[in-house]
């Protein structure tokens, strides 16, 4: 076989190969805003907590957020959201483990014991890390953290409240978004099944006599 014959069979065979899925989606546009502390319905709201506590529960908040993202949202790897997250939290890492440590602090403030104070630490943990997982909102909740970790990597450090501050209403209202799609909006197909009759009267013993239908 010639070397011509060689070069023209591969190319055909690279023509041939099937195009890497794509997923394409039209974002809806999901209302945002200010969030200064957790309130209802927007992160675990701690009792008593100072300034300096409900700032580190909005980092912690956006942290569990982006982390959820990261593990939910492999649909779209152009999304990059694992890969970005990563980055979020090697370049804000200090001021990531001092909302911890702040916290940390909060729940051995507000518990009786050490074991009762890890207890609760670990629920508010678990809880917030539950408030941010997405079926019906998937969609909406993986494109704006997209946008938010994206921003986030290229925040300055010790500024990473600012961006909690700004888009973890988004992100909350993201998770239960059902409007979806916005360039297609979806297609509803009726079906009516014909089912036959299974009165008693229809059967011979075990046998459907097929008279009813």
């Amino acid at each position: 076989m010639s070397r011509m014959n060689v070069l023209l069979g591969a190319a055909l065979l690279g023509l041939a190969a099937p195009a890497q899925a794509q997923l394409f989606y039209k974002a809806p546009d999901v209302p945002g805003g200010v969030l200064t502390a957790p309130e209802k319905g927007y992160g675990y709201v701690l009792t008593g907590a100072t300034p300096a506590e409900n700032r580190a529960a909005l980092v912690w908040n956006l942290r569990s957020a982006l982390n959820v993202a990261a593990l939910q949202c492999s649909l779209d790897p152009y999304l990059r959201i694992a890969d970005n997250y990563n980055a979020m939290l090697s370049n804000h890492r200090d001021e990531l483990a001092g909302a911890f440590t702040t916290l940390s602090a909060y729940f051995k403030r507000k518990n009786k014991s050490p074991k009762a104070a890890q207890t609760a630490l670990d629920q508010y943990g678990t809880r917030t890390y539950s408030s941010f997982s997405a079926v019906g909102g998937l969609l909406p909740f993986c494109h704006v953290s997209s946008q938010t970790v994206r921003t986030a990597i290229f925040t300055k450090r010790n500024a990473l409240y600012e961006i909690a501050n700004a888009r973890l209403r988004q992100i909350h209202n993201a998770v239960n978004f059902r409007k979806g799609e916005q360039q297609f909006t979806g297609i509803w197909i009726a079906n009516n099944y014909h089912l036959p009759n299974l009165a008693d009267q229809c059967w011979k013993k075990t046998k459907y006599t097929g008279k009813c239908g």
